[in-house]
């Protein structure tokens, strides 16, 4: 007789995947330093990167710069905690268009102005260089070099500036975003330099020489990066552009790696990379390790969930963050490590606690004495 094989899901769930790290994707790098250190990432963030289309970076902007509620997380308008005079939104109507003053729209801001690589692909639509921006802002930004400015001419309403450059090296009209994103457009123009070394072998804008980064920028742009330390927002970007375009900013998941390659390298870091992911009633271990200066480093967890414990053998370089989350901790979880010798270096990650799927499977069952006659 005829038997029906019948699977019951006693759990549907929603899934999804956050990108982090690859395994091994940095692997070649390990112990460089300089420019072969420049080198290996430029190889490493150029295998596989995936060009995009330009017109489609509005709609990218929706998994890589949406700050919640569907808004548009612009680094001309907003602050460091998404406070600004006037919001942009998603799927408004609010794409530039015409603009005569700020809060008409968005666009789309070339970090890297586009001509001073002659609007080349893959730069011209990289979404770690090109970023949504108030339309009005973009424009009166144009093609000038960041900087500082002690003197401005011009000032955006949350309070990005326009003027003479006041940093020592240069002298002629900069602009110069807020503080609050200092280090998240330096990080962008570090990771230009890896990604694009050797494709042009000389840039324009004052920002760059030959293929490099000018002296007076990089100077710059390591104040930026440690004035603004990578924080959770650039960490989830930089996984929102890993998912599409495939490559990775290394200098947001390494920020040391800055230093390594323009300045001289700080032993002071974090070696291992986080675990993101757990799941209810399952064990979650991350096995930190890190290397120092010296023999007075400190490691802290100033923040960390309730359900996770933080221990430390500071003699091996290691620590340990290990728990059980239950059901009331499904959700997002933020955690800091901090690591204190001569610098500090801070290590930001969201754990994501997903419900634990169940399957039961009913199989083999005879309904020989259920079926009507014929």
């Amino acid at each position: 007789m005829k038997k029906t094989s019948f699977i019951f899901i006693l759990s549907i769930i929603s899934t999804v995947i956050f990108a982090q790290i690859p395994n091994d994707y940095y692997n070649s790098a390990t112990g460089l330093e300089g420019e072969p250190l420049r080198e290996a990432l430029r190889s490493i963030i150029s295998s596989g990167h995936s060009q995009n289309s330009y017109n489609n970076l509005h709609y990218y902007y929706k998994s890589t710069d949406d700050f919640g509620s569907n808004k548009v997380w612009d680094m001309y308008s907003m602050d460091g905690d998404g406070n600004a005079n006037y919001y942009f939104y998603f799927n408004s109507g609010q794409t530039c268009g015409n603009y005569t003053q700020e809060g008409d729209c968005y666009n789309r801001e070339h970090s890297v102005p586009k001509s001073w690589f002659n609007e080349n692909q893959p730069m011209y639509a990289d979404l770690f260089i090109v970023v949504p921006t108030d339309g009005y802002v973009n424009g009166r930004r144009s093609s000038l070099p960041y900087g500082e400015t002690t003197n401005p001419t011009w000032t955006s309403t949350n309070g990005s500036k326009k003027g003479s450059c006041s940093y020592p090296g240069y002298s002629s009209t900069v602009f110069e975003p807020i503080d609050d994103f200092k280090g998240d457009f330096a990080r962008a123009y570090f990771y230009t330099a890896a990604r694009y070394k050797n494709v042009i072998s000389s840039w324009s804008g004052a920002n760059f020489s030959g293929d490099n980064l000018s002296d007076w920028t990089i100077n710059m742009l390591l104040e930026w990066h440690q004035l603004d330390p990578v924080s959770q927002k650039e960490i989830d970007r930089n996984n929102a552009v890993h998912d599409i375009q495939n490559n990775r900013n290394p200098f947001v998941d390494y920020p040391e790696w800055i230093e390594c390659v323009w300045n001289s390298c700080n032993s002071l870091q974090f070696t291992s990379s986080p675990i993101t992911n757990a799941t209810e009633y399952t064990t979650y271990t991350y096995n930190i390790t890190y290397s120092t200066n010296t023999n007075s480093e400190e490691i802290t967890c100033p923040t960390k969930p309730s359900w996770l414990t933080f221990s430390k053998d500071e003699a091996s370089n290691t620590a340990t963050l290990t728990g059980t989350p239950t059901n009331s901790h499904i959700g997002n979880h933020n955690v800091v490590l901090k690591l204190v010798d001569e610098t500090t270096i801070t290590q930001e990650f969201t754990i994501v606690v997903s419900e634990f799927q169940s399957v039961v499977t009913i199989f083999d069952i005879d309904f020989t004495d259920c079926m009507p006659n014929g």
